[in-house]
Protein backbone atom coordinates (compact mmCIF):
# COMPACT_ATOMS: atom_id res chain seq x y z
CA UNK A 1 0.00 0.00 0.00
CA UNK A 2 3.20 2.27 0.58
CA UNK A 3 3.98 1.71 -2.82
CA UNK A 4 1.25 2.40 -4.63
CA UNK A 5 0.40 6.05 -2.45
CA UNK A 6 4.65 6.74 -3.03
CA UNK A 7 4.15 5.66 -6.93
CA UNK A 8 1.02 8.08 -6.90
CA UNK A 9 2.62 11.32 -5.34
CA UNK A 10 5.44 10.73 -7.94
CA UNK A 11 3.46 10.74 -10.81
CA UNK A 12 1.45 13.49 -9.56
CA UNK A 13 4.59 15.35 -9.36
CA UNK A 14 5.21 14.81 -12.77
CA UNK A 15 1.70 15.29 -14.19
CA UNK A 16 1.82 18.46 -12.02
CA UNK A 17 4.97 19.64 -13.85
CA UNK A 18 3.42 19.14 -17.38
CA UNK A 19 0.27 21.23 -16.62
CA UNK A 20 2.32 23.75 -15.04
CA UNK A 21 3.94 24.23 -18.29
CA UNK A 22 0.71 24.83 -20.34
CA UNK A 23 -0.49 26.87 -17.38
CA UNK A 24 2.69 29.43 -16.91
CA UNK A 25 3.05 29.95 -20.33
CA UNK A 26 -1.16 30.64 -21.01
CA UNK A 27 -0.67 33.01 -18.50
CA UNK A 28 2.02 34.63 -19.95
CA UNK A 29 0.32 34.71 -23.53
CA UNK A 30 -2.69 36.65 -21.86
CA UNK A 31 -4.92 33.72 -21.80
CA UNK A 32 -7.80 32.53 -19.47
CA UNK A 33 -7.06 29.20 -18.10
CA UNK A 34 -10.55 27.97 -16.62
CA UNK A 35 -9.36 24.90 -14.81
CA UNK A 36 -6.35 23.29 -13.70
CA UNK A 37 -6.58 19.80 -12.58
CA UNK A 38 -4.61 17.09 -11.06
CA UNK A 39 -6.40 13.54 -12.32
CA UNK A 40 -9.63 13.40 -14.10
CA UNK A 41 -13.03 12.27 -13.26
CA UNK A 42 -15.34 12.95 -9.48
CA UNK A 43 -13.35 16.26 -7.91
CA UNK A 44 -11.93 15.21 -4.46
CA UNK A 45 -11.44 18.91 -3.41
CA UNK A 46 -11.45 22.19 -5.64
CA UNK A 47 -10.79 25.88 -4.95
CA UNK A 48 -11.41 28.73 -7.11
CA UNK A 49 -8.89 31.60 -7.02
CA UNK A 50 -9.75 34.66 -10.27
CA UNK A 51 -10.27 33.16 -13.37
CA UNK A 52 -8.99 29.31 -12.57
CA UNK A 53 -10.25 26.96 -10.68
CA UNK A 54 -7.86 24.47 -9.04
CA UNK A 55 -8.88 20.60 -8.44
CA UNK A 56 -7.78 17.31 -6.87
CA UNK A 57 -9.73 14.62 -9.15
CA UNK A 58 -10.31 11.04 -7.90
CA UNK A 59 -8.36 9.03 -11.20
CA UNK A 60 -4.64 9.67 -10.75
CA UNK A 61 -3.83 9.13 -14.00
CA UNK A 62 -2.83 12.35 -15.58
CA UNK A 63 -4.39 15.88 -15.43
CA UNK A 64 -5.61 18.95 -17.89
CA UNK A 65 -5.63 22.53 -18.36
CA UNK A 66 -8.31 23.61 -19.88
CA UNK A 67 -8.15 27.31 -21.77
CA UNK A 68 -11.35 29.80 -22.53
CA UNK A 69 -11.92 28.82 -26.26
CA UNK A 70 -9.99 25.71 -26.78
CA UNK A 71 -11.89 22.33 -27.93
CA UNK A 72 -15.56 22.56 -28.21
CA UNK A 73 -18.22 23.51 -25.57
CA UNK A 74 -19.46 26.06 -24.43
CA UNK A 75 -16.47 27.63 -23.52
CA UNK A 76 -14.89 26.91 -26.81
CA UNK A 77 -13.41 27.77 -29.61
CA UNK A 78 -16.84 28.19 -31.73
CA UNK A 79 -18.77 29.56 -28.31
CA UNK A 80 -19.97 33.21 -28.61
CA UNK A 81 -18.07 35.44 -25.84
CA UNK A 82 -17.43 39.13 -25.32
CA UNK A 83 -15.41 41.53 -26.91
CA UNK A 84 -13.20 41.26 -23.66
CA UNK A 85 -12.98 37.42 -22.85
CA UNK A 86 -11.94 37.36 -27.28
CA UNK A 87 -9.04 38.92 -26.06
CA UNK A 88 -7.94 36.34 -23.38
CA UNK A 89 -9.51 33.43 -25.63
CA UNK A 90 -6.85 30.40 -26.57
CA UNK A 91 -8.08 30.32 -30.23
CA UNK A 92 -7.93 34.11 -30.92
CA UNK A 93 -4.16 33.66 -30.17
CA UNK A 94 -1.41 33.58 -32.98
CA UNK A 95 -0.51 30.40 -34.09
CA UNK A 96 3.48 30.51 -32.57
CA UNK A 97 1.57 31.32 -28.95
CA UNK A 98 -0.72 28.25 -29.10
CA UNK A 99 2.31 26.06 -30.35
CA UNK A 100 4.33 27.74 -27.28
CA UNK A 101 1.58 26.92 -24.64
CA UNK A 102 1.23 23.46 -26.05
CA UNK A 103 4.66 22.68 -26.17
CA UNK A 104 5.77 23.80 -23.03
CA UNK A 105 3.81 21.27 -20.78
CA UNK A 106 6.22 18.29 -22.63
CA UNK A 107 9.27 20.46 -22.71
CA UNK A 108 8.63 21.45 -18.64
CA UNK A 109 8.82 17.47 -18.26
CA UNK A 110 12.14 17.41 -20.59
CA UNK A 111 13.69 19.95 -18.95
CA UNK A 112 12.78 18.70 -14.98
CA UNK A 113 15.88 15.97 -15.55
CA UNK A 114 18.35 18.73 -16.13
CA UNK A 115 17.29 20.50 -12.89
CA UNK A 116 17.04 17.76 -10.38
CA UNK A 117 19.87 14.76 -11.67
CA UNK A 118 22.65 17.66 -10.98
CA UNK A 119 20.92 17.50 -7.11
CA UNK A 120 21.02 13.83 -7.16
CA UNK A 121 24.72 14.02 -7.74
CA UNK A 122 25.53 16.29 -5.33
CA UNK A 123 23.56 14.90 -2.91
CA UNK A 124 25.42 11.62 -3.76
CA UNK A 125 24.62 8.21 -5.43
CA UNK A 126 25.10 4.63 -4.27
CA UNK A 127 25.82 2.72 -7.97
CA UNK A 128 26.69 -0.99 -8.07
CA UNK A 129 29.97 -1.49 -7.74
CA UNK A 130 30.41 -3.27 -11.28
CA UNK A 131 29.06 -1.13 -13.18
CA UNK A 132 31.96 1.04 -13.33
CA UNK A 133 34.49 -2.04 -14.04
CA UNK A 134 35.04 -3.52 -17.27
CA UNK A 135 32.31 -6.06 -18.65
CA UNK A 136 34.23 -9.29 -17.66
CA UNK A 137 31.50 -11.61 -18.20
CA UNK A 138 30.80 -13.79 -14.83
CA UNK A 139 28.23 -15.87 -15.70
CA UNK A 140 26.83 -17.38 -18.33
CA UNK A 141 23.32 -18.43 -18.32
CA UNK A 142 22.55 -22.31 -19.48
CA UNK A 143 20.29 -22.28 -22.51
CA UNK A 144 20.77 -18.60 -22.88
CA UNK A 145 21.41 -17.33 -26.34
CA UNK A 146 24.67 -15.78 -25.15
CA UNK A 147 25.87 -19.66 -24.03
CA UNK A 148 24.52 -20.63 -27.81
CA UNK A 149 26.70 -18.03 -28.99
CA UNK A 150 29.72 -19.70 -27.93
CA UNK A 151 30.28 -16.77 -24.41
CA UNK A 152 32.16 -18.00 -21.42
CA UNK A 153 32.93 -17.13 -18.08
CA UNK A 154 35.98 -14.60 -17.73
CA UNK A 155 35.66 -13.31 -21.42
CA UNK A 156 35.98 -9.50 -21.44
CA UNK A 157 33.57 -7.21 -23.80
CA UNK A 158 35.73 -4.24 -25.27
CA UNK A 159 33.25 -3.92 -28.02
CA UNK A 160 29.93 -4.25 -28.76
CA UNK A 161 29.00 -3.91 -32.78
CA UNK A 162 31.72 -1.80 -33.02
CA UNK A 163 31.40 0.92 -30.44
CA UNK A 164 33.80 0.72 -27.56
CA UNK A 165 32.71 -0.50 -24.53
CA UNK A 166 34.97 0.41 -21.04
CA UNK A 167 32.52 -0.36 -17.95
CA UNK A 168 29.59 -2.38 -18.10
CA UNK A 169 27.49 1.25 -17.84
CA UNK A 170 28.70 1.49 -21.47
CA UNK A 171 26.60 -1.72 -22.27
CA UNK A 172 23.16 -0.29 -22.31
CA UNK A 173 23.41 1.96 -24.91
CA UNK A 174 25.32 -0.11 -27.20
CA UNK A 175 22.76 -2.85 -27.16
CA UNK A 176 19.26 -0.63 -27.47
CA UNK A 177 21.72 0.88 -30.58
CA UNK A 178 22.17 -2.49 -32.00
CA UNK A 179 18.80 -3.75 -31.25
CA UNK A 180 17.10 -6.02 -33.96
CA UNK A 181 20.12 -6.67 -35.59
CA UNK A 182 22.89 -9.67 -34.91
CA UNK A 183 24.87 -8.39 -32.21
CA UNK A 184 28.83 -8.46 -32.95
CA UNK A 185 30.93 -8.74 -29.48
CA UNK A 186 34.34 -8.35 -29.58
CA UNK A 187 36.11 -10.10 -26.65
CA UNK A 188 39.46 -10.17 -25.13
CA UNK A 189 39.57 -13.85 -23.69
CA UNK A 190 42.22 -15.76 -21.92
CA UNK A 191 43.16 -17.65 -25.70
CA UNK A 192 43.30 -14.37 -27.43
CA UNK A 193 40.74 -12.24 -29.25
CA UNK A 194 37.21 -13.45 -30.58
CA UNK A 195 34.34 -12.24 -32.58
CA UNK A 196 31.05 -14.00 -31.29
CA UNK A 197 27.57 -12.89 -32.74
CA UNK A 198 24.36 -12.83 -31.06
CA UNK A 199 21.39 -12.78 -33.66
CA UNK A 200 19.20 -11.80 -30.73
CA UNK A 201 15.30 -12.32 -31.15
CA UNK A 202 14.96 -11.28 -27.38
CA UNK A 203 13.58 -7.58 -27.06
CA UNK A 204 13.35 -6.78 -23.43
CA UNK A 205 16.36 -4.11 -23.85
CA UNK A 206 17.34 -5.11 -20.10
CA UNK A 207 21.10 -5.14 -20.94
CA UNK A 208 23.09 -8.11 -21.40
CA UNK A 209 21.24 -9.77 -18.46
CA UNK A 210 18.60 -10.13 -21.27
CA UNK A 211 20.62 -11.98 -23.49
CA UNK A 212 22.30 -14.23 -20.75
CA UNK A 213 25.55 -12.62 -19.36
CA UNK A 214 25.76 -11.35 -15.68
CA UNK A 215 28.46 -9.94 -14.16
CA UNK A 216 30.79 -11.75 -11.39
CA UNK A 217 28.68 -12.13 -7.93
CA UNK A 218 30.08 -13.77 -4.96
CA UNK A 219 27.72 -16.30 -3.09
CA UNK A 220 27.47 -13.91 -0.05
CA UNK A 221 23.84 -13.39 1.69
CA UNK A 222 23.15 -9.98 1.89
CA UNK A 223 19.76 -9.94 2.91
CA UNK A 224 17.26 -13.07 4.69
CA UNK A 225 13.53 -13.32 4.27
CA UNK A 226 11.65 -13.43 7.42
CA UNK A 227 10.06 -17.21 8.64
CA UNK A 228 12.32 -18.37 5.55
CA UNK A 229 14.01 -21.98 5.39
CA UNK A 230 17.59 -19.92 5.90
CA UNK A 231 16.94 -17.79 8.69
CA UNK A 232 15.35 -20.33 10.44
CA UNK A 233 18.47 -22.71 9.77
CA UNK A 234 20.97 -20.24 11.52
CA UNK A 235 22.60 -18.40 8.03
CA UNK A 236 23.22 -15.01 8.30
CA UNK A 237 23.83 -11.82 6.50
CA UNK A 238 27.96 -12.15 5.51
CA UNK A 239 27.80 -15.71 5.14
CA UNK A 240 29.61 -17.08 2.27
CA UNK A 241 28.02 -20.25 0.78
CA UNK A 242 30.57 -22.72 -0.27
CA UNK A 243 28.42 -26.16 -1.15
CA UNK A 244 24.75 -27.08 -0.95
CA UNK A 245 24.29 -30.59 -1.08
CA UNK A 246 27.79 -31.51 -1.65
CA UNK A 247 27.69 -29.13 -5.18
CA UNK A 248 30.28 -26.62 -4.59
CA UNK A 249 29.13 -22.87 -5.19
CA UNK A 250 31.47 -20.50 -6.28
CA UNK A 251 29.22 -18.17 -7.95
CA UNK A 252 25.69 -17.01 -6.42
CA UNK A 253 23.83 -17.37 -9.84
CA UNK A 254 24.74 -21.51 -9.86
CA UNK A 255 22.60 -21.14 -6.20
CA UNK A 256 19.19 -21.56 -7.35
CA UNK A 257 20.09 -24.63 -9.61
CA UNK A 258 21.62 -26.35 -6.38
CA UNK A 259 18.29 -25.54 -4.47
CA UNK A 260 16.08 -26.92 -7.04
CA UNK A 261 18.24 -30.42 -7.25
CA UNK A 262 17.56 -31.33 -3.83
CA UNK A 263 14.16 -31.11 -5.15
CA UNK A 264 12.29 -29.77 -1.36
CA UNK A 265 14.52 -32.46 0.32
CA UNK A 266 16.49 -31.66 3.44
CA UNK A 267 20.07 -30.82 2.24
CA UNK A 268 23.31 -29.79 4.44
CA UNK A 269 24.51 -26.19 2.95
CA UNK A 270 28.63 -25.54 4.00
CA UNK A 271 29.05 -21.36 5.25
CA UNK A 272 32.11 -19.50 5.67
CA UNK A 273 31.60 -17.24 8.68
CA UNK A 274 34.55 -15.22 10.20
CA UNK A 275 37.63 -17.67 8.42
CA UNK A 276 35.28 -20.37 10.01
CA UNK A 277 33.25 -23.08 8.19
CA UNK A 278 29.65 -23.98 9.76
CA UNK A 279 27.33 -26.93 8.45
CA UNK A 280 23.81 -26.20 8.50
CA UNK A 281 20.51 -28.34 7.39
CA UNK A 282 17.47 -26.71 5.88
CA UNK A 283 14.02 -27.66 4.00
CA UNK A 284 13.61 -25.31 0.82
CA UNK A 285 9.86 -24.58 0.57
CA UNK A 286 8.10 -23.96 -2.49
CA UNK A 287 6.98 -19.99 -3.38
CA UNK A 288 3.35 -19.38 -3.75
CA UNK A 289 1.73 -19.96 -7.28
CA UNK A 290 5.59 -21.51 -8.33
CA UNK A 291 7.06 -24.16 -8.86
CA UNK A 292 10.77 -23.15 -7.81
CA UNK A 293 12.20 -24.10 -4.36
CA UNK A 294 13.59 -21.21 -2.02
CA UNK A 295 15.34 -20.68 0.71
CA UNK A 296 14.92 -16.92 1.60
CA UNK A 297 18.02 -15.32 0.62
CA UNK A 298 19.41 -12.58 -1.24
CA UNK A 299 23.01 -11.48 -2.31
CA UNK A 300 25.26 -9.17 -0.98
CA UNK A 301 25.98 -6.28 -3.74
CA UNK A 302 29.21 -4.02 -3.44
CA UNK A 303 28.18 -0.38 -4.12
CA UNK A 304 29.63 2.63 -4.31
CA UNK A 305 29.26 6.24 -3.09
CA UNK A 306 29.69 8.98 -4.99
CA UNK A 307 29.31 12.76 -4.45
CA UNK A 308 30.33 15.18 -7.27
CA UNK A 309 31.34 18.96 -6.13
CA UNK A 310 28.52 22.04 -8.47
CA UNK A 311 29.96 22.11 -11.78
CA UNK A 312 30.84 18.07 -11.77
CA UNK A 313 27.16 17.14 -10.97
CA UNK A 314 25.77 20.00 -13.43
CA UNK A 315 27.96 18.20 -15.97
CA UNK A 316 27.24 14.72 -15.31
CA UNK A 317 23.34 15.61 -14.98
CA UNK A 318 23.53 17.15 -18.00
CA UNK A 319 24.81 14.06 -20.15
CA UNK A 320 22.94 11.71 -18.19
CA UNK A 321 19.52 13.49 -19.07
CA UNK A 322 20.95 13.64 -22.56
CA UNK A 323 21.93 9.69 -22.54
CA UNK A 324 18.27 9.25 -21.36
CA UNK A 325 16.46 11.02 -23.88
CA UNK A 326 18.95 9.70 -26.57
CA UNK A 327 17.77 6.25 -25.30
CA UNK A 328 14.11 6.99 -25.39
CA UNK A 329 14.09 8.52 -28.55
CA UNK A 330 16.23 5.04 -30.10
CA UNK A 331 13.61 2.95 -28.36
CA UNK A 332 11.01 4.09 -29.84
CA UNK A 333 12.24 4.13 -33.39
CA UNK A 334 13.20 0.78 -32.58
CA UNK A 335 9.79 -0.21 -31.01
CA UNK A 336 8.05 1.54 -34.39
CA UNK A 337 10.41 -0.45 -37.10
CA UNK A 338 9.52 -3.69 -35.51
CA UNK A 339 12.98 -3.97 -34.01
CA UNK A 340 11.65 -4.11 -30.73
CA UNK A 341 8.98 -6.35 -28.84
CA UNK A 342 5.99 -4.45 -27.77
CA UNK A 343 5.84 -6.42 -24.34
CA UNK A 344 8.77 -3.87 -23.17
CA UNK A 345 5.56 -0.73 -23.24
CA UNK A 346 4.67 -0.98 -19.70
CA UNK A 347 1.76 1.06 -18.61
CA UNK A 348 0.32 2.83 -15.17
CA UNK A 349 1.06 -0.05 -13.07
CA UNK A 350 4.45 -0.42 -13.84
CA UNK A 351 5.01 3.22 -13.34
CA UNK A 352 3.65 3.55 -9.98
CA UNK A 353 5.75 0.10 -8.68
CA UNK A 354 8.59 2.13 -10.19
CA UNK A 355 8.58 4.91 -8.65
CA UNK A 356 6.73 3.20 -5.36
CA UNK A 357 9.94 1.56 -4.97
CA UNK A 358 12.25 4.46 -5.34
CA UNK A 359 10.41 6.53 -3.06
CA UNK A 360 11.15 3.98 -0.56
CA UNK A 361 14.97 3.87 -0.86
CA UNK A 362 16.60 7.74 -0.97
CA UNK A 363 16.41 10.92 -2.16
CA UNK A 364 19.05 10.27 -4.79
CA UNK A 365 16.65 7.11 -6.09
CA UNK A 366 13.91 8.91 -6.27
CA UNK A 367 15.18 12.13 -7.89
CA UNK A 368 17.16 9.77 -10.78
CA UNK A 369 13.70 7.80 -11.20
CA UNK A 370 11.37 11.10 -11.32
CA UNK A 371 14.40 12.61 -13.91
CA UNK A 372 14.00 9.08 -16.02
CA UNK A 373 9.76 9.19 -15.83
CA UNK A 374 9.39 12.68 -16.47
CA UNK A 375 11.25 11.67 -20.00
CA UNK A 376 9.33 9.27 -21.04
CA UNK A 377 6.19 11.85 -20.42
CA UNK A 378 7.56 14.66 -22.35
CA UNK A 379 8.83 12.41 -25.45
CA UNK A 380 5.57 10.63 -25.25
CA UNK A 381 3.38 13.82 -25.49
CA UNK A 382 5.23 15.21 -28.41
CA UNK A 383 4.69 12.30 -30.44
CA UNK A 384 2.44 13.37 -33.44
CA UNK A 385 -0.74 11.55 -31.88
CA UNK A 386 -4.21 13.40 -32.13
CA UNK A 387 -5.63 14.13 -28.47
CA UNK A 388 -1.49 14.10 -27.70
CA UNK A 389 0.69 17.38 -27.35
CA UNK A 390 2.51 16.54 -30.47
CA UNK A 391 -0.79 16.19 -32.20
CA UNK A 392 -2.13 19.67 -31.82
CA UNK A 393 1.63 20.87 -32.69
CA UNK A 394 1.03 18.83 -35.53
CA UNK A 395 -2.56 20.69 -36.32
CA UNK A 396 -0.75 24.18 -35.70
CA UNK A 397 2.13 23.23 -37.63
CA UNK A 398 -0.72 22.97 -40.82
CA UNK A 399 -2.39 25.63 -39.60
CA UNK A 400 1.10 27.47 -40.18
CA UNK A 401 2.06 26.02 -43.63
CA UNK A 402 -1.07 26.30 -45.50
CA UNK A 403 -2.75 29.57 -43.78
CA UNK A 404 -5.86 28.29 -42.36
CA UNK A 405 -6.71 25.22 -39.95
CA UNK A 406 -7.78 22.15 -40.47
CA UNK A 407 -11.88 22.08 -40.06
CA UNK A 408 -13.15 21.23 -36.56
CA UNK A 409 -14.71 18.34 -37.92
CA UNK A 410 -11.93 16.81 -39.66
CA UNK A 411 -9.92 17.67 -35.91
CA UNK A 412 -12.60 15.79 -34.04
CA UNK A 413 -12.42 13.13 -36.76
CA UNK A 414 -8.65 12.97 -35.92
CA UNK A 415 -8.80 13.35 -32.33
CA UNK A 416 -11.46 9.88 -32.45
CA UNK A 417 -8.56 8.13 -34.26
CA UNK A 418 -5.95 9.66 -31.78
CA UNK A 419 -8.04 8.41 -28.94
CA UNK A 420 -8.99 5.23 -29.77
CA UNK A 421 -4.88 4.47 -30.98
CA UNK A 422 -4.35 5.68 -27.09
CA UNK A 423 -7.12 3.40 -25.98
CA UNK A 424 -5.69 0.65 -27.48
CA UNK A 425 -2.05 1.43 -26.53
CA UNK A 426 -3.27 1.41 -23.13
CA UNK A 427 -4.62 -2.13 -23.15
CA UNK A 428 -1.72 -3.18 -24.23
CA UNK A 429 0.56 -1.54 -21.61
CA UNK A 430 -2.18 -2.71 -18.94
CA UNK A 431 -1.96 -5.87 -20.60
CA UNK A 432 1.69 -6.29 -19.99
CA UNK A 433 1.72 -4.91 -16.65
CA UNK A 434 -0.74 -7.58 -15.84
CA UNK A 435 1.61 -10.30 -17.31
CA UNK A 436 4.58 -8.83 -15.38
CA UNK A 437 2.65 -8.88 -12.22
CA UNK A 438 1.72 -12.58 -12.93
CA UNK A 439 4.95 -13.80 -13.88
CA UNK A 440 6.94 -11.72 -10.42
Amino acid sequence: MITIAAGIIMLGILVFVHELGHFCVAKLCGVKVLKFSLGFGPRLVSHKRGDTEYMICAIPLGGYVQMLGEGVGDQGEDAEINAEDEKRSFSKKSIPRRMAIVAAGPVMNLILPFMILPLAYMIGINLPAYLEEPPCVGYVVPGSEADAAGFRNDDCIIKISGVDVASWSDTGSALVNSAGKPIVFTLDRVDGMADLVVDSKNGALEGLQSIGLLPAQDAVIGGLAPAMPAIEAGLKEGDRILSVGGREIVSWYELKDAIQEVDGQPVDVVVEREKQQLTVELLPKKADGNDDYLIGVAPQYETIFKRFPLGEAIIAGAERSMDLIDLTLVFIQKLFAGHVSTSNIGGPITVVQIAGQAAQTDISSILSVLAFLSIQLGILNLLPIPILDGGHLFFYTFELIFRRPLSLRAREWAQQIGLILLILLMVLAFYNDIVRMLGS
